[in-house]
């Protein structure tokens, strides 16, 4: 079980560390005829962020293992089961409004199902992918795998490496050939891998290239601010001399 106080909150990406009065988080211990799996519990868990500019809610369930605790003679709780995000109902995360509706469509969708459907899950983040290279860098259309070949020397190494990377993993690897719609086979954190990988590039390539945007439009209005101001007291009439 992840240690709660260590949290990024889903609305506004803001990362913190949780204080007593920020979450509630309890368990239920339960028994149905003695299950052959053994005895769970349900554990939920209500946070609201700690971030003034923010302060929404999420709310999330799930069933875990109990098992002995050799220690205190008790029951505690051990490997999840199966868990649910109820209030944001997915893991996706919030991006501005300015990176294209068909790419945030495609996340959210890749997001909210990466626990009920892998398979589904990684197809819509394959498509997500090419939607960024052929939206972001122009790219000939052409197979996804292809798609990523023509950015090698467009981007920095290090982010086309860890594209490469998510290529060569498992089944996903072997699909980027295929057809970006089909339905494929894929392991179940191999859904994640690739969600997680169109995070980091929505952030370096949308987000920083607006941020850097803003910055030099910024520099210009508080250049030509100074400009106009040095024209206008330039312009000023000096105070004639005293005649004798």
């Amino acid at each position: 079980m992840s240690d709660i106080r260590y949290w990024s909150c889903p609305y506004c990406n803001h990362d913190a560390t949780l204080r007593d009065h920020d979450y509630i988080q309890d368990w239920k211990y339960f028994v149905i005829q003695e299950p052959i799996e053994g005895h769970h519990c349900l554990l939920y868990r209500y946070v609201v962020c700690p971030n003034p500019k923010c302060r929404k809610f999420t709310l999330s369930v799930g069933v875990y293992h109990l098992v002995h605790n050799e220690k205190t003679d008790g029951l505690t709780i051990g490997d999840k089961v199966r868990s649910w995000d109820l209030i944001p109902p997915s893991r996706a995360k919030t991006f501005p409004e300015y990176i294209p509706k068909a790419i945030i469509d495609d996340y959210n969708e890749a997001c909210l199902i990466v626990d009920l459907s892998p398979k589904a899950s990684a197809t819509l983040a394959r498509r997500c992918l090419q939607g960024i290279l052929r939206d972001f860098w122009h790219v000939k259309p052409a197979r996804l795998l292809d798609e990523i070949e023509q950015i090698k020397h467009k981007t920095d190494s290090d982010t086309w490496e860890a594209i490469d990377s998510v290529r060569k993993v498992g089944n996903i690897g072997a699909h980027m050939e295929k057809d970006i719609n089909l339905i494929v086979d894929v392991e179940p954190n191999e859904a994640q891998v690739l969600i997680n990988l169109i995070e980091i590039l929505i952030k370096d390539w949308y987000v920083a290239r607006e941020e850097r945007k803003n910055r030099l439009v910024q520099i210009k209005t508080m250049a030509d601010q100074k400009d106009e101001k040095r024209k206008n007291k330039s312009s000023q009439p000096t105070d004639a001399p005293d005649s004798e």
